[in-house]
């Protein structure tokens, strides 16, 4: 069982930045190298959506076209994290981040349904 525990949310100000680190933990954790990870969002009365991912194969990234150009989604394969340097935020970026999981696949996507294994969030909050 693979356990995701994802930090560094808060609150912050139009054009601030944040970072949210994911830490991979449990009897697999190790297989954080071979698997596609991704940070998703979700606002309150609005589904959840894909922000960014990273492929186990080449790690490769891709992100939303609403983020592109501001965040920065990284892994540290020694210490089991992955990252999401968040930059230029919007108050449009308010939302529950969560990180998740691929144990299958070795390129990732921003579909929820590839996902099997999902932190509980952290709070984003951006002021305007």
């Amino acid at each position: 069982q693979v356990q995701l525990v994802e930090s560094g949310g808060g609150l912050v100000q139009a054009g601030g930045s944040l970072r949210l680190s994911c830490a991979t933990s449990g009897s697999i954790a190790s297989l954080n190298a071979i698997n596609a990870m991704g940070w998703f969002r979700q606002a309150p009365g609005k589904e959840r959506e894909g922000v960014s991912c990273i492929s186990s194969y080449d790690g490769s990234t891709d992100y939303a076209d609403s983020v592109k150009g501001r965040f920065t989604m990284s892994r540290d394969i020694a210490k089991n994290t992955v990252d999401l340097q968040m930059t230029s935020l919007k108050p449009e970026d308010t939302a529950v981040y969560y990180c998740a999981r691929d144990p299958l696949r070795d390129f990732c996507g921003l579909a929820s349904w590839e996902y099997d294994d999902w932190g509980r969030g952290t709070q984003v909050t951006v002021s305007s």
